[in-house]
């Protein structure tokens, strides 16, 4: 863990530059290792192509992430790992977002180790 799940209307993906977003959230997340350990960030862009925004007149459009964690962090440390990522999300859209409307959101999904089932051999390049 961290997961980081962006879902967008297909109506700004060739503007969107996900790659790039996805690249810059994992900066932050790496940036506070050892709190989120480097080989459990993963990140994935969902792209929604079955929306409606608002009243459905105009090409809107949304981006929402999630960031799902599990338990055992400062509260300070989620919100501010939180605030620095929807930072990050609002410098990346700023651009787009002057050119159309766009909505961006973002929410933190913090779980018990209870339920949660997970192998992964991806830690030892990192110790």
């Amino acid at each position: 863990m961290p997961h980081f799940i962006v879902e967008y209307t297909d109506n700004i993906k060739e503007e969107a530059n996900l790659a790039k977003l996805l690249e810059e959230i994992h900066r932050v997340l790496i940036a506070r290792a050892p709190v989120f350990p480097i080989g459990g960030i993963r990140s994935r862009a969902i792209e929604l192509k079955d929306y409606r925004v608002a009243d459905g007149a105009e090409d809107d459009a949304f981006v929402h992430a999630v960031l799902k964690i599990g338990a055992g962090r400062s509260e300070e440390m989620k919100q501010e790992v939180c605030h620095t990522l929807f930072k990050v999300m609002k410098e990346h859209f700023s651009i787009l977002m002057s050119k159309r409307y766009l909505a961006l959101s973002m929410e933190l999904i913090e779980f018990s180790e209870v339920g949660t089932y997970k192998q992964n051999n991806i830690h030892t390049r990192f110790e």
